[in-house]
C-alpha cells in the first residue's frame, strides 16, 4: 500500500503563498481578516433580521456598499463603526503594547 504524506494548512500556505512576514502572505491574512470581518456583520445584520439595504439606509450607503463590505471589499474602520452602532454591538480594538480601546 501507498504511504500519503498530509501536511498542515500552515506548510501549505508556506508553501504556496509564502513564509510569514512576506509581502504575499501579509497580503492574503490581510484579506482572510477582511473577509472575516464582512462575514461578521453579515451575521449580526442577519441576526438582526434587517436587510442589506435597511442596514444601508441606516448608515446612509447603497445596499450595494454593504454588499461589498460583507464581502470584505470596501471596508474601512468608520464603516464598521457605523455598521456596528446602527445594530447596537459594541467593539474594542486592541494594540499590543498599547491596550484596548472602545470603537462603539
Amino acid at each position: 500500500m501507498e504511504s500519503k504524506e498530509f501536511y498542515s494548512l500552515e506548510e501549505l500556505e508556506d508553501e504556496f503563498i509564502g513564509k510569514i512576514g512576506t509581502p504575499k502572505r501579509d497580503l492574503y491574512e490581510t484579506e482572510i481578516e477582511r473577509i472575516r470581518i464582512g462575514e461578521a456583520i453579515k451575521q449580526a445584520r442577519i441576526a438582526q433580521k434587517l436587510s442589506q439595504e435597511e442596514l444601508g439606509e441606516r448608515i446612509g450607503v447603497q445596499k450595494s456598499r454593504i454588499s461589498r463590505i460583507e464581502h470584505g471589499a470596501n471596508l474601512s474602520l468608520d464603516s464598521i463603526i457605523r455598521i456596528f452602532k446602527s445594530i447596537g454591538i459594541s467593539a474594542k480594538l486592541e494594540l499590543d503594547n498599547i491596550g484596548s480601546f472602545t470603537l462603539c
